[in-house]
């Protein structure tokens, strides 16, 4: 059975328990082989991640640039296992508790003046998605790197300066 099959019976499979994002995560982020799945972005937010992935750093956390697949200025990745930046992500679903309404500081950190919506992933690792801002990004870090919020404070200066905050 060829590892792409294996990927869509996963995902079939997972998509009562878990997100289709969380799949993605586990499915492509978790094997180090680089695979990771594009955002379907809109033209804004895709014109937004452009800038965003031109002032992207070489290093984050101290790990080093690497290639993924399929190439696209909608991710980066760094290190292996890796560390993975999606830019046009949609919206999270995250709900304030008792409620049914989306709350962009629910379970949020500053980092270096970038709201992050924080959320622990199941296996391990946390995925970061930026709040307030026109074009969701989203950083998964593998439990490898702990305290896994370090990447955001090599990564705050390129999202301030190319993604506007909402007004």
């Amino acid at each position: 059975m060829s590892s792409r099959r294996r990927v869509v019976l996963l995902s079939v499979s997972a998509v009562a328990c878990l997100s289709a994002t969380a799949v993605y995560v586990f499915a492509y982020h978790g094997t180090g082989d680089g695979r990771v799945a594009v955002p379907a972005a809109s033209a804004k937010a895709s014109a937004i991640c452009g800038r965003l992935h031109a002032s992207l750093p070489a290093k984050v956390d101290g790990l080093s640039r690497r290639a993924l697949e399929p190439a696209s200025r909608l991710t980066a990745g760094w290190g292996d296992p890796t560390v993975v930046l999606r830019c046009g992500v949609p919206r999270p679903e995250v709900l304030t508790p008792g409620s049914k309404t989306y709350n962009p500081t629910s379970d949020a950190a500053d980092v270096n003046g970038v709201s992050w919506l924080v959320q622990q992933l199941e296996g391990g690792g946390y995925r970061f998605t930026t709040t307030g801002r026109t074009a969701f990004v989203e950083v998964t870090v593998p439990t490898e790197y702990a305290p896994e919020v370090n990447p955001l404070t090599d990564l705050a200066a390129a999202v301030k300066r190319t993604v506007p905050t909402e007004l």
